[in-house]
């Protein structure tokens, strides 16, 4: 069974809406600045919605209001699925509860409570799924959300994912870890220097094709398949010995897509500008990839939204295949790797995308898509 996107809603530090992000990492913006949202900790760049950080509920909402929108939908949608995870989840609200001694309404605390709050937003009544893979959590969103079209438990699924990452534990955490930048954001640069943090939701409906062409509705892109594996080997750091989970991931993917490496026009890489997972995503595309496949990231522009990103990767995958155009990696000015990174936005003809996904715990997550 063919599965489609019909519709996307995309929130980040860059714009309000998937159109307005769009037309900013088009022009090369980033949504990065000096940012100190905690007194008790030092100012670090960040990619913030607002002043204050955001809280998780309200960004998926959102998101999930502009999708149903985006798809041509409306009112309650009792029989849709719902596959939305995030990796912290509403880490804020407890770390508030420790100290202020406060607990109100623990329940709607819990991890899969940002799923719900979408569900119940829909009125749904079918399978609600809250995957937590740590950075790779959207793309097994999307993946699962796709399984559950194809096993014909759903016609629709509206799935993604959301992170409300910028905490003191969470800021503290990378920072013991010495993973944060300190100046910016700079993916495959030779200066890149570590990982700033973001917020956000991006969310996309899928449907069956029979569904979606019944109702006439705009089909974005065709889901093809995904590669979902794990290194066993560490508890941050991904194999960087034998690239053996990594490379089982994209090969898994491309052959549950029915697709050839030199048949893939452009990869959103995970891209995290951190010195070690540029290094290893550059060995896994040389060793699969020709050299004329196009290669960006855009964590320069949005910030690592952790759980989030490959939810967002995947959107921008989804409007680049629809515009026909591959977005610039923001922050690269001096590349490392002798790949295809391109530093302004590029016209051309694109039919098919890979979205590269890594977490901690050594999570590798690929998915592939199509021109409808």
């Amino acid at each position: 069974m063919t599965v489609v996107v019909t519709g996307i809603g995309l929130v980040s530090a860059l714009g309000a809406n998937a159109d307005q992000t769009w037309q900013r990492l088009l022009r090369g913006d980033s949504a990065i600045a000096l940012r100190q949202p905690f007194s008790e900790l030092e100012p670090r760049p960040l990619a913030m919605l607002g002043k204050q950080p955001a809280h998780l509920d309200p960004l998926l909402t959102a998101a999930a209001q502009a999708t149903i929108q985006d798809a041509g939908l409306s009112g309650q949608l009792p029989n849709c699925g719902v596959v939305i995870g995030s990796s912290r989840g509403h880490q804020a609200q407890w770390e508030r509860f420790l100290t202020t001694g406060l607990i109100d309404d623990w329940a709607a605390s819990l991890p899969h409570m940002g799923a719900i709050a979408v569900a119940r937003h829909l009125g749904s009544q079918g399978p609600v799924l809250a995957p937590m893979a740590a950075c790779a959590t959207g793309v097994w969103a999307i993946a699962q959300g796709a399984d559950l079209i194809r096993s014909e438990q759903c016609d629709r699924v509206l799935v993604g994912a959301g992170e409300a990452a910028i905490t003191p534990l969470t800021l503290a955490g990378f920072e013991q870890m010495r993973a944060l930048a300190t100046t910016g954001c700079y993916p495959f640069d030779q200066r890149r220097e570590g990982l700033v943090l973001g917020e956000g939701a991006a969310l996309l409906l899928l449907e069956s094709e029979h569904v979606a062409r019944d109702r006439s509705a705009r089909i974005y892109a065709r889901l093809l398949g995904a590669g979902l594996t794990a290194d066993a080997n560490h508890v941050s750091a991904p194999d960087a010995t034998s690239y053996a989970g990594g490379l089982a991931a994209i090969r898994t993917c491309l052959e549950r897509s029915q697709l050839a490496p030199e048949t893939v026009d452009l990869i959103h890489a995970h891209g995290t500008s951190t010195r070690l997972n540029d290094l290893y995503e550059n060995e896994l595309i040389q060793a699969v990839f020709p050299p004329s496949v196009w290669v960006t990231g855009t964590k320069g522009a949005t910030g690592h939204t952790l759980g989030a990103s490959g939810a967002i990767s995947a959107v921008m995958c989804v409007l680049a295949l629809h515009h026909q155009i591959v977005p610039p990696c923001v922050g690269l000015r001096d590349p490392a790797f002798d790949l295809r990174l391109p530093q302004t936005a590029v016209p051309t003809s694109l039919t098919t995308a890979l979205c590269f996904s890594f977490g901690f715990g050594g999570q590798n997550a690929v998915i592939a898509m199509s021109r409808p």
